[in-house]
């Protein structure tokens, strides 16, 4: 199956991602439909995670990239893929071409993550790094591709992706029929364009929303615009939705299916990765934690039930150490304070005593004796708490306060 003639475009395409969503049995999983207890709570409704994080090879991308490279011509095949990507789509092209037989060679960021290079790799395809940013990568793929004939597969801007994307919409509809709300991270616009087309052409009841990171949010002003619009180095940790412009294919159906389209903050993204690993047990990369980061920043505001699409899982173990970090101290599970106390034998254990008595855990203790404000007999303490949250952040100060000690910062 290949997508070519785009009218009548409401119902033809419908059928394309139907046809897609055969042609991908066997291939892709039907993942899971998790509800989410505390999400349910805070918005009223219940909400449920669409977790393609536990897709084949982590993420929704192997869909749009199947059904992509199964729709090439047999000389198209015979020359062999290639696409450029710093993850998610380098490891979908990676496994699709080689489960059709289909010579893959993709461009990734020289600083790409060690574990995604490798998992390439394994895949099967001939994996090249080059350039130090996505858009230099880009361009040696296409060079490539000019020079060798290879097939350039780009990661969502055509319909062949998008339909294959789209079939998370349609199993969206039959494992949650009673849905209202659709959440879903928004890069290029694939994903979102997918799934509008496929629940939008069932179901035009369901509001289909599209998070962007704010750092990297091409979409608002593009669609505000009437045509793509470029974000000059867009800045988010959210790599996979870290898109300058929207692809123009799936901005047009974007415009048509998707009912609105909103921004979190980079703390919103690291406490959605937080609460999908800590309360559903769920490990997400940034990009997948966007729609629940859409939720923590504004429960009330969604219609249930709510169905929030979990895009992928491939985090790097280390960006997921900062992340973890950066979304408890957004959480209030880190407090930092400095007191000014007597620098004499064992005032150090009654402040500990404190701390303990208002049970936080003492991270680290740090001592400066050099400041010229300091009088003579005085020490400034630096303490880094482990805290349960905001509110018994509060307490550990008060109780600090009420003890006898002044906290400085």
């Amino acid at each position: 199956m290949s997508f070519r003639t785009p009218d009548p475009l409401h119902r033809l395409m419908l059928d394309d991602v139907r046809g897609a969503q055969k042609m991908l049995s066997g291939v892709a999983r039907t993942t899971a439909m998790e509800g989410s207890r505390h999400l349910s709570s805070l918005v009223g409704a219940p909400v449920h995670l669409k977790c393609e994080n536990l897709q084949r090879t982590g993420s929704f991308k192997l869909r749009g990239a199947y059904v992509r490279i199964a729709g090439l011509r047999p000389e198209e095949r015979a020359a062999g893929v290639v696409a450029a990507s710093a993850g998610n789509h380098a490891q979908g092209v990676a496994l699709a071409s080689s489960l059709l037989g289909v010579r893959a060679t993709v461009f990734m960021p020289v600083g790409a993550p060690l574990p995604k290079v490798a998992a390439t790799r394994e895949y099967g395809a001939d994996v090249r790094l080059h350039g130090h940013v996505v858009d230099e990568t880009l361009a040696a793929a296409e060079r490539y591709a000019r020079e060798t004939g290879a097939v350039f597969i780009h990661p969502f801007d055509h319909p062949d992706i998008i339909v294959g994307q789209g079939t998370v919409g349609l199993e969206i509809l039959e494992q949650c029929p009673e849905v209202r709300t659709i959440l879903v991270g928004v890069g290029g616009g694939g994903l979102a364009a997918g799934i509008g087309l496929a629940v939008k052409s069932v179901r035009p009841d369901v509001r289909v929303i599209g998070v962007q990171a704010e750092g990297a949010a091409a979409y608002p002003p593009s669609l505000a615009a009437g045509h793509p619009v470029v974000v000059e180095s867009p800045v988010t940790m959210a790599d996979g939705i870290k898109v300058g412009r929207p692809g123009d294919v799936p901005f047009a159906l974007v415009q048509e299916y998707v009912d609105e389209v909103r921004t979190v903050s980079e703390d919103a993204l690291s406490s959605a990765l937080l609460l999908c690993l800590e309360r559903a047990k769920l490990v997400v990369e940034p990009a997948g934690a966007s729609p629940v980061a859409a939720l923590l920043s504004d429960p009330t505001s969604f219609e249930g039930p709510v169905v929030a699409v979990l895009s992928g899982g491939n985090v790097d173990p280390l960006l997921l150490k900062r992340i973890l970090r950066h979304g408890m101290s957004a959480g209030g599970r880190y407090l930092s304070l400095r007191l000014r106390v007597t620098d004499r034998p064992g005032v150090l254990a009654t402040l500990l005593a404190v701390l303990t008595v208002a049970d936080a855990n003492v991270l680290d203790v740090g001592h400066v004796r050099t400041d010229p404000r300091l009088g003579l007999t005085e020490v400034e303490v630096e303490l880094h708490l482990e805290t349960k949250g905001p509110e018994h952040c509060v307490e550990v100060a008060d109780a600090l306060r009420d003890a006898g000690y002044t906290v400085l910062g």
